[in-house]
């Protein structure tokens, strides 16, 4: 069996150094210079739950904005999450800032996947994958693409994510001592465009030879994953408040959904619809709402709109950031606040008194 882990790991380094995906945060596999190992972990921090062709942009633009991590920890938490808006999960936001003055503050990285399991927002696949691609660890690294491969591989019939021990220690003979980054890698490429959730493409597969579910036509029956519960369908509103041509903004707190992000106004978000208002006023719900899926439920908000005669009418409980009508789309609000300010300035027209 040896042997043949062997010749299973040479087939498939064989296969990415020749079809290796081009990265902007990837060294190519002819380079064998070790990577910096801050892109690495940038990158690894933002294709959490995000697809590549998402993180692309804001990749470029971080790195054009803080090229080093030492620039990255001095960053100011409001610009950073201004420019993070629109990737989601916002708690990576502010785990990467963190992290980033950890780093800064200790003169490094930490080098092995231990260590980076001490950094903010760095759980055991990231800690994995950067130390196998930054520092050359050779760490067992499994993503949602390595989980399929792997479990096609070889047939594993165990519920996930209950089944990853059994997993793990399936793929761990594979890693290559030698170059355990690029197998890591190798196994994402594979998974991403060969080995794919439907229809993959068995017969361009390097391990086709050696794949039991492949070679038992059984392929799309892996990775073998518990039923999905259904996610609970929750209720808001957000308040559209203009004054002078200005906007009212908040800054949402801290901690929780979405944290230290500029928004709209609103309510809290509950299970029954809740068209309450902050103060009374010539109030306009528009008909029309907006949907955004979270991780463990579903949210409707509606719109209500007004103008101010006077800003003292805001009541106590709402710090705003006022922000130029034509400055909202610019100001770095969440994809929900971001959408709902859209429906807003597609449907009101200039507020009477604004």
């Amino acid at each position: 069996m040896a042997v043949d882990q062997q010749i299973i790991s040479a087939k498939l380094l064989d296969w990415y150094d020749r079809h290796a995906r081009s990265l902007p945060w990837r060294v190519p596999p002819a380079d064998r210079r070790r990577p910096d190992p801050y892109p690495v972990w940038l990158s690894e921090i933002m294709l959490q739950q995000t697809t590549v062709a998402a993180v692309g942009p804001y990749f470029a633009r971080f790195l054009a904005l803080w090229p080093t991590v030492d620039a990255l920890a001095a960053a100011d938490d409001a610009d950073l999450m201004r420019e993070w808006a629109g990737l989601g999960y916002y708690a990576r936001a502010r785990n990467l800032l963190a992290a980033a003055r950890v780093v800064a503050a200790n003169g490094g990285f930490p080098e092995t996947e231990a260590g980076l399991r001490g950094l903010p927002g760095v759980g055991p696949y990231t800690a994995a994958a950067i130390a196998a691609i930054a520092f050359g660890e050779p760490t067992v690294v499994i993503d949602g693409n390595i989980e399929r491969v792997t479990s096609r591989l070889f047939a594993l019939p165990d519920v996930l994510p209950a089944g990853r021990p059994r997993l793990a220690a399936a793929l761990a003979p594979l890693v290559s001592p030698d170059r355990p980054g690029d197998f890591a890698q190798a196994m994402m490429d594979l998974g991403a465009t060969i080995c794919t959730p439907r229809k993959p493409l068995c017969a361009a597969c390097p391990l086709a030879a050696a794949c039991a579910a492949g070679l038992a036509g059984t392929a799309e029956a892996f990775p073998v994953k518990a039923p999905r519960r259904p996610r609970p369908l929750k209720h808001g509103t957000v308040w559209w408040i203009e004054h002078g041509g200005q906007v009212a903004l908040v800054r949402r707190p801290a901690k929780g959904l979405l944290g230290g992000m500029l928004a709209l106004p609103g309510t809290d978000w509950g299970a029954a619809q809740d068209h309450a208002l902050p103060f009374p006023s010539d109030w306009r719900l528009l008909t029309e709402g907006v949907r955004h899926g979270f991780t463990h439920f579903e949210l409707e908000l509606k719109v209500a709109s007004t103008a101010l005669a006077d800003r003292r009418q805001l009541p106590p409980g709402i710090d705003p950031v006022w922000t130029g009508r034509a400055d909202v789309a610019a100001a770095g609000l969440p994809t929900l606040f971001s959408r709902a300010a859209a429906l807003a300035l597609a449907h009101l027209p200039l507020l009477e008194g604004a």
